[in-house]
């Protein structure tokens, strides 16, 4: 699943992923890991975010925010 996800954002932890994404393309990006997700095991979550709340992300430690699009999903 990693794999997929990194093709729509940025691996900021093993399993945490920050994609900003179109509408259309979060749609088609959920549609895709629900394929792949064992839901007895796994657990995928999907943190949508605003513009202004992209803008008061806080980063402890190495990193930054990646921007891209419209949407932000982690």
């Amino acid at each position: 699943m990693g794999k997929t996800l990194e093709g729509y954002g940025y691996r900021v932890q093993k399993s945490v992923f920050e994609c900003e994404v179109s509408p259309d393309l979060y749609q088609k990006m959920k549609r895709r890991v629900e394929k792949l997700v064992a839901k007895e095991e796994d657990s995928v979550r999907y943190y949508n975010l605003c513009q202004n709340c992209i803008g008061r992300v806080e980063i402890c430690g190495l990193g930054e925010v990646q921007r891209e699009k419209s949407l932000f999903v982690v």
